[in-house]
């Protein structure tokens, strides 16, 4: 009797062993197993036990990458947990603040706000006290690189929403962007996971192309709808991938060109006449370039005798001039004719009507860049008249 006895003890003992390590392995509450068991089975086997334990991203990463789809997409339920999971997973205290403020810009202070009330509570918890912010010094941006969005911003946003550019550039870039509450590549990282969150493919190339120029891997980025497909579903998450797809091959193909300087001569004496088609008087066109793929920025410099000018044309992405000699005039339809000098800067927004040339009384030479769309940098119209154009005296 006494070993029969000892037999079901031990069978009792080890039932109760495995329930036991069952009851841990298991992160799905209760109620799913009770209501939507093979939603329990996927959530710890697949979920848990799979997607969080790969390591092509860390669980600091993908606790980042969770807590900004969640807050994005207001869902103040699941906050809690995974910010006390993010707080284990290495992501400081400071770190889930900026978080938030990062995504107020992106997905709206009403899912900030709200984040912040479920943020507080797992502080509390944790006797957390309040978040102070850092006292670093502030994270430079390459300049080129800000001087070429800013300058996108003026011409596509400026015209129509001015105040909304104002913003963009001084606020979100001038000031956010530039907080050292969080390193470079997590607020790209947590940027890019918001926007496939909420269904903004159309605004992630910028942002990957930003988070991998600021250190994350082709294979992390590609990590990232993988992991959103469970916090954001797989819809939103296919959206990101040819989006993704073809960041990926921009930067191969950037890559692939080399990084090979070179120099085109100004050479004016081998300079060819402006086409009449697009142009009044003489015109002559010389040191053209076009910058290899993906670049998409080409130029000249064109020399106008006085008198002469360009015809009527637009530039879907605009047109920047930069005058290095003489005198000239420039005007957009229905707006004054605007006289420009050594020196002076030209912007011409995106898709406006517009002509330039010299003088009718002085030379002009400037230095003309524009952007190409689909492979179109200009579409020329009809001649710039006599009557439109100012005879001086």
């Amino acid at each position: 009797m006494k070993k029969i006895a000892a037999t079901i003890a031990l069978s009792t003992l080890a039932a109760t062993g495995a329930e036991a390590q069952e009851e841990r392995r298991r992160i799905a509450p209760a109620p799913v197993y009770e209501v939507a068991p093979a939603l329990g089975r996927f959530t710890d086997d697949l979920l848990f036990g799979e997607v969080w334990a790969r390591p092509v991203l860390s669980p600091r990463d993908r606790s980042l990458i969770t807590l900004a789809a969640l807050v994005s997409t207001g869902r103040t339920a699941q906050i809690g947990a995974h910010v006390g999971r993010a707080l284990d997973n290495g992501v400081r205290p400071e770190e889930v603040g900026e978080l938030i403020t990062q995504l107020a810009f992106y997905a709206g202070w009403p899912v900030a706000i709200s984040a912040v009330f479920e943020t507080r509570t797992v502080f509390e918890q944790r006797s957390i006290g309040p978040v102070a912010e850092s006292g670093a010094a502030r994270i430079e941006l390459e300049a080129a690189a800000e001087a070429a969005r800013k300058a996108a911003v003026d011409g596509a946003v400026g015209p129509t929403a001015p105040a909304l550019a104002d913003l963009t550039n001084r606020v979100l870039f001038g000031d956010l962007w530039q907080r050292p509450d969080l390193a470079p590549r997590d607020r790209s990282l947590i940027t890019m996971a918001a926007l496939i969150a909420i269904g903004q493919p159309e605004q992630l190339p910028f942002h990957a192309g930003r988070a991998m120029d600021n250190g994350l891997s082709r294979d992390e980025a590609a990590e990232v709808p993988a992991h959103l497909a469970f916090y954001a579903g797989w819809p939103r998450a296919m959206s990101a991938v040819p989006v993704l797809e073809k960041v990926f091959a921009g930067r191969a193909a950037a890559a692939a060109a080399g990084t090979d300087l070179r120099v085109i001569p100004a050479a004016p004496e081998t300079a060819t006449p402006g086409p009449d088609a697009y142009f009044t008087g003489e015109v002559k066109v010389y040191g053209h370039y076009q910058g290899d793929a993906p670049a998409r920025i080409g130029g000249a410099t064109v020399a106008f005798a006085p008198g002469a000018r360009t015809a009527w044309h637009t530039h879907p992405l605009g047109q920047t001039l930069f005058i290095s000699e003489g005198r000239g005039l420039v005007q957009k339809d229905g707006g004054p004719v605007l006289e420009v000098g050594p020196g002076d800067v030209v912007w011409i927004p995106p898709m406006t009507r517009h002509w330039h040339g010299a003088a009718p009384d002085a030379a002009m030479t400037h230095f003309a860049i524009a952007e190409a769309l689909d492979g179109s940098v200009v579409t020329w119209m009809e001649k710039v008249s006599d009557a439109v154009y100012p005879s001086g005296g």
